[in-house]
C-alpha cells in the first residue's frame, strides 16, 4: 500500500466544522507504517499519553492480534492551522451491533486508552475543540460510532480532553496505589504486612539462587515467557477461567512487546520475576513510563513453593523498586481481585464513551451504552456478581 493510498487527506473547510476550535484538519490513516513517524514524534515530544499507547506496544498488538481478528487501523490525526499535530487517536474499525465501530487499539490487553495529546492542547482543550473533532470524523469517514473504552479522567498532571464529551463510568474502576515522593516504605506497604511477608520469604530464601529481579536479557525474557505460557493455562483452568492467552496471536504479541526496546533501555512490557535456580516462582509484567507502573499479567508456580505467597512477595518488591525510582503511582489492572486491595487502597475512576457518528451509530451507541451500564450494575452488586459467577462456572 502506498503512502498516498494509506492516508486519506481530510483538510477541513473551516466554515463546515472548525470555526469554534483549534483543529483545522484531520488525516485518517489506514496503515501503521504511514502513521509511524508522526506517532513516534509525538511520543518523543513527551505528549500526554499512557504507555499503552506507545507505537511499539500497539503496533505489535495490531499486527499479531488485531489483523487476525479482521480489525483495520483507523488512526485519526488532528492538526492545527500550521499542520502541527494536536492529537493522534489510535483506533481500529470493526463491525459491531450492525454498525461500523471505531475503538481503541489494544483490546483487552490495554488497561488504559487515550489519544496521544499535545500537552498544551490537553491542558486547554475546550468542548468546541472536541466537537469539531467528532464532526470531522463523522463527515470524513465511514465510521458509524466511536466506542471508546477504559479511559482515565486524567493522566499525570493533565486532564483527558475526551472526558469533555458525553461519557459514563466503565464497568470496573481501577485499584490504585498513590506513591508520595520520599514516602517511607511502611506508607506503601505496612510494617505488619511486611513482617508477614518476611516470614514467608524466609522459606524461599533458603532455595539456591533465590532472587527478585527485572528480567532484561532477550534470552531470559524468552525463558521466563516459555514458563509463563506453560503455567498460566493451568492456573486459569484451576480458577475455571478461559485461557485468554490461547487466542490467536496473543502469545506472539506478548513476546514481541516484551522484547521491543524503547529509549532508555526499557521494553514495551517489563517483566519482574521471583526465581531460584530450580524454577521461576512468580512473575508480574506490565508497562512503565517513569511516573506509573501498570500491571498487565502475572502468575506463580504450581510447585509447593506457591504456599509461601510468592506473588505477594514479588509485588512488595515491585512497589519498593518503583518507589526507589521516584514513581508516583502503581496499579494492578482493572478489577477488584482481593490481592489488589492488599496493596492498592484508592480507586481510579475510568470512563467509556459511545459517540454516534451516523443514524445507524445512534442505535449501536445506545445498545453498547446499555450493555456497559448493566455490566457495571452486576460488578457493583455482590448478589448479582455471585449469581453471574455461578452461571459462568456452570457453563464452563
Amino acid at each position: 500500500m502506498t503512502m498516498a493510498a494509506a492516508i486519506e487527506e481530510r483538510t477541513a473547510d473551516r466554515d463546515a466544522w472548525s470555526k469554534a476550535g483549534r483543529i483545522a484538519g484531520i488525516d485518517i490513516v489506514r496503515d501503521l507504517t504511514a502513521a509511524e513517524t508522526i506517532w513516534r514524534n509525538l511520543e518523543a515530544a513527551q505528549t500526554s499519553f499512557t504507555p499503552y499507547q506507545r507505537f511499539d506496544f500497539l503496533s505489535s498488538w495490531q499486527r499479531q492480534v488485531g489483523a487476525r481478528e479482521g480489525l483495520v487501523p483507523f488512526i485519526v490525526i488532528a492538526y492545527d492551522a500550521e499542520r502541527r499535530p494536536l492529537l493522534l487517536l489510535p483506533l481500529t474499525l470493526r463491525q459491531a451491533y450492525g454498525a461500523r465501530c471505531a475503538s481503541f487499539m489494544g483490546g483487552k490487553h490495554s488497561t488504559f486508552n487515550m489519544a496521544l495529546f499535545d500537552r498544551d492542547f490537553a491542558a486547554s482543550a475546550t468542548l468546541a475543540d472536541l466537537e469539531s473533532l467528532i464532526s470531522a470524523i463523522s463527515q470524513r469517514s465511514e465510521a458509524d460510532v466511536l466506542a471508546l473504552h477504559q479511559q482515565p479522567l486524567r493522566w499525570r498532571d493533565l486532564p483527558n480532553p475526551l472526558a469533555l464529551l458525553a461519557h459514563q463510568p466503565s464497568a470496573n474502576d481501577c485499584p490504585l496505589l498513590v506513591m508520595e515522593p520520599g514516602a517511607a516504605p511502611a506508607a506503601l506497604v505496612s510494617n505488619s504486612f511486611r513482617r508477614r511477608l518476611k516470614g514467608k520469604e524466609r522459606k524461599l530464601q533458603s532455595l539456591p539462587g533465590y532472587r527478585s529481579h527485572v528480567v532484561s536479557s532477550e534470552g531470559d525474557i524468552r525463558r521466563v515467557l516459555d514458563w509463563f505460557f506453560r503455567v498460566k493455562p493451568q492456573r486459569m483452568a484451576e480458577q475455571k477461567l478461559p485461557n485468554v492467552f490461547a487466542d490467536p496471536g496473543i502469545e506472539d504479541f506478548v513476546r514481541s512487546a516484551c522484547t521491543a526496546s524503547l529509549p532508555g533501555g526499557r521494553h514495551a512490557i517489563d517483566i519482574h520475576a521471583l526465581e531460584c535456580d530450580k524454577e521461576v516462582i512468580a512473575i508480574f509484567a506490565g508497562v512503565a513510563d517513569g511516573h506509573r507502573f501498570s500491571m498487565m499479567f502475572n502468575t506463580y508456580t504450581m510447585s509447593a513453593n506457591s504456599k509461601y505467597s510468592p506473588g505477594l512477595i514479588l509485588m512488595r518488591d515491585i512497589i519498593d523498586h518503583y518507589a526507589g525510582q521516584g514513581y508516583r503511582a502503581l496499579d494492578l489492572g482493572i478489577g477488584s481481585d482481593d490481592y489488589k486491595r492488599l496493596f492498592c487502597k484508592s480507586d481510579e475512576p475510568i470512563f467509556d464513551s459511545f459517540i454516534p457518528l451516523s443514524q445507524r451509530g445512534k442505535l449501536a451507541a445506545g445498545v453498547m451504552s446499555g450493555v456497559n451500564r448493566t455490566k457495571r450494575l452486576v460488578k457493583h452488586n455482590p448478589a448479582l456478581l455471585e449469581m453471574a459467577q455461578k452461571l459462568r462456572n456452570a457453563f464452563s
